[in-house]
């Protein structure tokens, strides 16, 4: 028996990245492919398409149900994950995962339950750190893990990520990347036994929505409460630490790096201080235009009130849009520090 699961994950920078996986892939596949790309979950993904055109082999979005076929790409359709059960392709509206769906951790996930070491799970460029649990998962069931080389990737945060947490087998660069997965699909799978792990069982549970999992006491739930709320839902967020690898997960599902949480956290602020900017703004606005009634009436001691409010409003909302534009400075000139990852993801 030979590796014949492949199961890759991208981000920005995908695209053009899985144009060059797909034209040198063999023309004759010795297995099955599974693609998932973060992409908006209302939108339309034309990227089956794309890859058809890109190369010879049979590229599709994934369908609920049905058979797994050697020699196929499948693809995963915005707003589901795409999960692998054996023989079968599932999709699921799941929770979210690091702010996505789909996500390609969960994907990474069921296809290292289903398949064992079958599986090769390969990471491609991206922002923050997506698929890097599910690449922990891949090897603790004994598959093989290819990461697209960091200084190759258009985005390299993703990859390095990898590199950073997971033993990896091999880091290519993407031209090098068919025949590495050729390889190692060629190289028989050890007799070995690797159980899957029960924290892998239930993150998978939780990922395909199972209400059995999300209604599980909380001493069965992996991980401890942490004192973070999560931002999709509010709810409390149990902190999994994965080896050196700590991840976060609420009751119903939800599931963010720490990476990703921080990136989500900043995004709450910054719509949260443009908010509170607004409202300064509009108030101090307001307080003018009460004054200037309260003037034309003769009530200049009312008047001068409702200046000197207008005024205070004004010193708040500069503060806060010089706390805007610095930021902004940060993301976007490198003579003030690294560009802000998340705007890219």
């Amino acid at each position: 028996m030979n590796r014949d699961i492949v199961v890759v994950g991208a981000s920005a920078g995908g695209i053009e990245a899985l144009q060059h996986l797909v034209r040198d892939l063999p023309a004759k596949l010795a297995g099955s492919m599974f693609v998932t790309v973060h992409f908006p979950e209302h939108g339309t993904s034309v990227l089956p398409r794309i890859l058809s055109r890109a190369g010879t082999h049979p590229v599709l979005h994934a369908t609920d149900g049905e058979s797994i076929v050697p020699g196929r790409i499948y693809v995963a359709p915005p707003d589901f994950h795409l999960l692998l059960e054996p023989n079968v392709v599932r999709l699921v509206r799941g929770p979210r995962e690091n702010g996505n769906r789909p996500a390609i951790d969960p994907m990474f996930r069921s296809a290292a339950l289903a398949f064992g070491p079958r599986v090769i799970g390969v990471v491609l460029t991206g922002n923050l750190d997506d698929g890097t649990a599910g690449l922990r998962a891949v090897k603790r069931r004994g598959g093989v893990a290819i990461v697209q080389s960091p200084e190759d990737a258009m985005f390299s945060s993703m990859p390095q990520s990898a590199i950073d947490h997971v033993n990896v087998d091999r880091v290519v660069p993407i031209r090098a990347m068919a025949r590495a997965i050729a390889d190692a699909m060629a190289q028989p799978v050890a007799t070995s036994q690797f159980p899957p792990a029960k924290e892998d069982i239930m993150e998978n549970e939780l990922s395909a929505a199972n209400l059995d999992a999300i209604g599980a006491p909380e001493g069965e739930h992996t991980g401890h409460s942490s004192p973070y709320s999560c931002p999709d839902c509010g709810g409390v967020l149990w902190e999994i630490k994965d080896g050196d690898f700590m991840r976060y997960r609420c009751r119903v599902g939800h599931a963010w790096t720490s990476d990703a949480l921080l990136a989500k956290q900043a995004d709450t602020l910054d719509d949260a201080l443009w908010t509170a900017l607004r409202t300064l703004e509009e108030s101090a606005s307001l307080s003018r235009r009460i004054a200037l009634r309260h003037r034309e009436r003769g009530s200049a001691r009312l008047a001068e009130r409702f200046e000197t409010q207008a005024e205070s409003l004004d010193v708040r909302a500069r503060v806060i849009r010089d706390a805007l534009m610095t930021d902004r400075d940060t993301q976007v000139n490198p003579d003030v520090g690294e560009a802000n990852p998340r705007r890219a993801s």
